[in-house]
């Protein structure tokens, strides 16, 4: 079985949110299944945005980021699900990130970059919810909020194999396709996956 660290990462709390609902459903799926699942829900959490280099490499480690360090060092997988705001994750997604992934906690030796990849051998999941159809992000936009986050911050710091799923159009699914996404993530959290 599956130690999986789950993130709800749209930053309004509000569990009528199309990425709430799909991390319940994966959660659900994964549970059921035998997996152990730690959830962490952005709207809930409170930390501060970093603003300086020294705050960055020397400042302190707040509680909530400091649980979900603890969470992702205990993770086998990592499932995060985000919506597309504005081309990319939200500013709260990204302060979290930056929080969260300083040298310290995913190098063994801050000061050289190329040093062990503390957090390797993990594998992750991006699920991203936008408005727009997933075949234009992909193909016209590039996914490079997905590229950026898949390539220049989880697989810079070990995480691989990165599985990605785009959900378009998230405001006007119909009941049947948003039972059809919510079913997927249950499997894929059964799966572990």
């Amino acid at each position: 079985m599956s130690r999986i660290f789950l993130l709800d990462g749209h930053p309004d709390p509000s569990p009528e949110r199309l990425c709430a609902a799909l991390a319940d459903a994966y959660a659900g799926g994964a549970r059921r299944s035998g997996h152990e699942v730690r959830r962490f829900d952005l709207g809930a959490m409170e930390f501060p945005l970093l603003r300086t280099r020294d705050d960055f490499e020397h400042g302190a480690v707040c509680k909530d980021v400091a649980h979900v360090q603890d969470a992702l060092r205990w993770a086998d997988h990592i499932v995060v699900f985000h919506p597309l705001w504005m081309g990319s994750q939200p500013a709260l997604l990204k302060g979290l990130f930056e929080q969260v992934f300083r040298y310290g906690f995913v190098l063994s030796n801050p000061e050289d970059k190329r040093s062990t990849q503390l957090l390797k051998g993990k594998s992750a999941h991006i699920v991203m919810t936008m408005g727009m159809s997933a075949f234009s992000y992909r193909w016209y936009y590039g996914a490079h909020a997905m590229r950026a986050l898949e390539r220049s911050l989880l697989r810079f710091v070990g995480i691989s194999p990165v599985r990605r799923t785009l959900i378009g159009g998230a405001e006007e699914l119909s009941q049947r396709k948003r039972r059809n996404w919510l079913n997927r993530m249950r499997e894929f959290g059964a799966q572990a996956q």
